[in-house]
């Protein structure tokens, strides 16, 4: 088996590491706070401190990080993983960021000998712990299949997409899809509940004609029942619309809806919610 690397075990890496762990796989971890990494560690993986220790005691490495400046500081920056990986490691970074980073980091670990992916995933935090995600690939077809068995233990759907960025984009697209239809079932329920209809029974019916969807039945649930512990939180839901509009700002592509459901999160964000998680959307029409 091959020695794997870890960093950032936050609400998504966490489960994913520990689904690889129990696979039989060794790990290496690394996290910027210290309870994760004590939590895995009494489970059997090493901790490392820092990026770059963690590359050089590991065959894979594997990154769950916020944004895209995170990704460029732990992998490029000082005591980073371009700093501790040897030639004929990979890298796959399974945050969500923009396009660009994810070729950039390609492109400087390839100058290292260093094959990357991009392969970013969605099914939050369920699917993270029992290992259903949907992960978008990126990159080379044979780091692809190098990577393949790795990802079938986190993740069922796992696609590759094409190029280098080609997983960021088709996740910019997901995220899009999946705002739109938050808001979509936010307005529809709202409505009723104005409108002196039962929500949960209108919600019942849709869910048997063609409008259903995994959004009306799991965030719709969560709406009328006003349970907004994240899952995926808002915050990072709005980050991942700000790379969809820069995408198709930079691609000449009208993104009239998602630019409308960024606003909306916005106005969510303003007033402190943005730890809530991302169905939390229902709030504004409140």
């Amino acid at each position: 088996m091959e020695r794997i690397g870890f960093i950032g075990l936050g609400i998504m890496g966490k489960p994913m590491a520990r689904n690889l762990i129990k696979a039989g796989y060794h790990l290496v971890l690394h996290n910027r706070s210290r309870e994760p990494i004590e939590e895995l560690a009494s489970e059997g993986a090493m901790p490392a401190s820092s990026p770059k220790e963690v590359a050089g005691n590991s065959d894979v490495v594997i990154t769950m990080l916020p944004d895209s400046p995170d990704v460029e500081e732990v992998v490029l920056g000082p005591q980073g993983v371009i700093e501790g990986g040897l030639p004929g490691m990979l890298f796959i970074d399974m945050s969500t960021i923009a396009p660009t980073t994810a070729r950039k980091v390609y492109e400087s670990l390839k100058s290292k000998g260093i094959e990357a992916l991009d392969a970013p995933v969605s099914g939050g935090e369920v699917g993270a712990r029992e290992g259903t995600l949907s992960i978008m690939v990126g990159g080379n077809k044979n780091a692809f299949q190098r990577a393949l068995p790795l990802f079938q233990i986190m993740g069922k759907n796992i696609v590759h997409i094409g190029n280098p960025g080609a997983g960021q984009v088709a996740k910019a697209c997901n995220q899009m899809v999946v705002a739109l239809t938050i808001q979509a079932v936010s307005e529809a329920l709202a409505l009723a509940e104005k409108a002196g209809v039962d929500p949960a029974k209108v919600r019942e019916a849709l869910l048997g004609g063609f409008a259903q969807s995994r959004i009306l039945d799991l965030h719709g649930k969560r709406i009328l029942e006003r349970n907004f512990q994240p899952g995926f939180k808002l915050k990072l839901h709005r980050k991942d619309l700000g790379i969809a509009l820069q995408t198709g700002r930079e691609l000449s592509v009208p993104l009239f809806a998602t630019a409308q459901a960024a606003e909306l999160m916005d106005g969510l964000l303003a007033r402190g919610k943005g730890d809530l998680d991302h169905s939390a959307l229902a709030l504004f029409f409140e």
